[in-house]
């Protein structure tokens, strides 16, 4: 038998190699003869990068960077197994992670910390590049992004505008002359799976700026200054984002990655499903395992299970899932590829219990689940 494993990781207990790991031996004390091959799987988010660099053979490298308020931070990327693509994730450097809950405050974090990290992956040889929006701090438009990478932004008096949202009503030109030249060069590939719009009622200040620390005042300002910026780009550049889906996701630096990078937003397990050659790993497969920590409604916008199991029924091959928990909603998922989802969980137990615990767990469930297996292939049923 030919077995994919593509996991997703398990939040806060195992990497998706990890997880690829304890499927596999649970596997192979069932099933010895079987091929089991290996393919650690994300969905843009978090756990991005490792997944990446696990399933290419790539490298990590740590980059000292700007934080969200210009505080120096290690931010880490990764450079995949092919040496010339970088797999950066936004939250490294301008998350909402680095900073205090009382220190939270959109309209002076920037994302130029980001830029420096395309920027040191730049000065490594890479030109392609695959971003991860998820997790950010900022409201800025990419504006401290593209600064970082040679942009301007310039007030009516010709001065450089200041960090952070706040600042962009004020702004007047945009000059990118000076922009590495190496940007044209490369492609950008950004992994985004919501769709606002820059501004308005559903755009990056109204939905994701009160969990940034924005207050209501800080939402209409930020809001107003995100639609006088996508003016100014399109007047200066020649590029409308303003009601281009997903260009508010990250507080606005799809719109930013859009027009000073010429990035290409897609689904993040679908850019995922393509860096690990997923659909070449499923050809002549009997059976794939994939899974994630909490298996629910919302695995069917994008995530892992909902990503791997599509593209395994498109080959007719059985996909089984295997979660830490299981939620509501799961029967949608049966119409989309998933021929069943397992709890790991095997008795009763805490969060912390269950965490601490879930690489045995996996690997009992994937064996248990492999000696039914077993039965059907030696006994033909």
């Amino acid at each position: 038998m030919k077995i994919v494993l593509a996991p997703d990781s398990y939040k806060g207990s195992l990497t998706a190699k990890k997880a690829c790991e304890s499927m596999a031996k649970g596997i192979k004390r069932a099933l010895p003869e079987a091929d089991v091959i290996q393919i650690p799987m994300a969905d843009g988010g978090e756990g991005t990068v490792q997944s990446l660099v696990d399933a290419t053979s790539g490298q990590i490298h740590t980059a000292r960077v700007d934080g969200p308020f210009r505080n120096k931070v290690d931010a880490k990327y990764g450079i995949l197994g092919d040496g010339e693509t970088a797999v950066i994730e936004m939250a490294e450097a301008s998350g909402l992670y680095l900073i205090a809950t009382e220190q939270r405050n959109p309209l002076h974090t920037t994302t130029y910390g980001t830029g420096e990290l395309i920027y040191n992956a730049l000065e490594r040889g890479c030109r392609r590049f695959v971003l991860g929006l998820g997790g950010s701090a900022t409201n800025d438009g990419g504006m401290g992004m593209a600064q970082a990478l040679g942009a301007r932004f310039l007030d009516e008096a010709g001065f450089e505008l200041p960090p952070g949202g706040g600042s962009l009503g004020m702004l007047a030109h945009i000059e990118t002359i000076s922009m590495d030249i190496r940007i044209k060069e490369s492609s950008f590939i950004v992994a985004c799976d919501v769709d606002n719009p820059l501004c308005g009622g559903n755009g990056a200040s109204n939905v994701f700026g009160p969990q940034k620390g924005a207050t209501p005042e800080m939402v209409v300002e930020l809001d107003n200054n995100l639609s006088h910026y996508a003016n100014i780009i399109k007047k200066d550049l020649g590029i409308d984002i303003k009601d281009t889906p997903g260009a508010g996701a990250a507080g606005g630096l799809g719109a930013g990655m859009l027009a000073f990078l010429g990035a290409t937003l897609k689904s993040g397990v679908d850019i995922v499903i393509e860096a690990v050659e997923l659909r070449k790993h499923l050809e002549e497969a009997d059976l794939v395992f994939t899974g994630e920590g909490q298996c629910d409604f919302q695995t069917i916008n994008g995530k892992v299970p909902f990503g791997v199991a599509r593209e395994a029924r498109k080959q007719g091959i059985p996909c089984i899932v295997l979660a830490g928990s299981i939620g509501q909603g799961i029967d949608l998922l049966y119409d989309h590829g998933v021929t069943s989802v397992f709890s790991i969980v095997d008795s009763p137990m805490s969060l912390d219990q269950a965490m601490a615990g879930a690489e045995e767990l996996l690997e009992k469930t994937a064996e248990r689940i492999s000696r039914v297996i077993k039965i059907e292939k030696e006994h033909n049923y």
